[in-house]
């Protein structure tokens, strides 16, 4: 290559560069916490969560079985297996924001859909469950 070729190629990979760490590289992206929870989207993530666990306003719902809870939870999460929401609907509050957590998205998923089926429009589902907020370094409660 001429010396132009180099200086061009130089140039275009240092542009390259810049704008990739302008916009975080590859790096997911994160949600902001939250002031308005009703502008919250059905799934949010463990940041999400975090940010919000500790107000008046929200419940966090894990949907896993007993001895999953016991192994470690979010603290001041609620207990309420999966399989038994269908006859516990009036223990979920409709004036609070339920966020449903499980081990690693798919229960909470499950039933954050058939909540909002039953008219619950203020449930949402955290990704990647207890896997994501475990390893994103979160305190788990046992």
């Amino acid at each position: 290559m001429t010396k132009f070729s180099w200086t061009t190629l130089f140039i275009l990979v240092m542009v390259a560069l810049v704008a990739l760490a302008g916009c975080g590289g590859a790096q997911p992206a994160q949600q902001a916490a939250v002031a308005d929870v009703s502008s919250l989207p059905v799934d949010i993530n463990a940041q999400t969560v975090d940010s919000l666990r500790n107000r008046d306003d929200v419940v966090i719902l894990d949907v896993r079985e007993d001895y999953e809870y016991a192994e470690g939870h979010i603290p001041g999460a609620v207990l309420l297996p999966l399989g038994q929401i269908p006859n516990r609907l009036a223990e979920i509050p409709k004036d609070k924001t339920v966020i449903a957590v499980c081990r690693s998205g798919n229960r909470s998923n499950q039933a954050t859909q058939f909540l909002r089926q039953q008219g619950f429009d203020n449930v949402h589902n955290m990704t990647g469950g207890m896997n994501s907020w475990s390893s994103a370094g979160y305190q788990v409660e046992k």
